[in-house]
């Protein structure tokens, strides 16, 4: 039995990347920014020895910075980000793996240590999540698949962390939460990583 990772990505298109940070620091700098976000989110996954998945929202680019091992090209499926989430965990768990790790392309924060954290810890716990400052998660982890944490979300608000655990503990399932670090969502959040971000 073996873990794997999926990382959701946007394509990286000027003027469809980093709304928020493109109404304040415009379209060229939020597209930059992604870009950044992208190549570090990269460096963070190529060195765990899992497979990757990545899922492009729009279309698959066939050569990029997400050519070769341990990356797996997929496309996102479904009407909004709750389908989109709960059809790759679904495609991941029917694939035969037994720990499936989701994560995004917006935490400067996210390190290889956590991820490897989450994974240990999937061995004996049920779901690992990384709550965001935002009030969303930037890692969901699990050992099994539970449909209903997609399901009656409002996304990109900040009660998704908050619902997602309400969900849990309905159950007798178990969880385990990282710790919260926060997400580059705006100009703010560009600014207290300008060094990675802005130069």
């Amino acid at each position: 039995m073996k873990p794997a990772l999926i990382v959701f990505v946007r394509n990286p298109v000027i003027g469809q990347v980093k709304t928020r940070i493109a109404k304040e620091l415009g379209n060229e700098t939020a597209l930059e920014v992604y870009k950044k976000l992208l190549l570090h989110t990269r460096s963070i996954l190529q060195p765990l020895s899992i497979d990757v998945f990545v899922y492009y929202a729009d279309f698959i680019n066939e050569d990029d910075l997400w050519n070769g091992a341990p990356f797996i090209k997929r496309l996102q499926q479904g009407a909004h980000f709750g389908e989109r989430m709960k059809d790759a965990f679904k495609s991941i768990f029917d694939k035969g793996y037994d720990r499936v790790v989701i994560v995004g392309s917006d935490c400067v924060d996210l390190s290889s240590e956590l991820v490897n954290e989450t994974i240990n810890n999937l061995e004996e716990i049920n779901f690992v999540i990384g709550p965001s400052e935002d009030g969303g998660y930037y890692l969901l982890g699990s050992n099994l698949y539970y449909p209903a944490l997609f399901d009656n979300k409002q996304w990109s608000t900040d009660t998704v962390c908050m619902d997602t655990l309400r969900d849990i503990e309905k159950t007798d399932y178990s969880v385990y939460l990282l710790p919260v670090l926060s997400d580059v969502d705006n100009a703010e959040d560009c600014n207290k990583y300008r060094s990675l971000l802005l130069t």
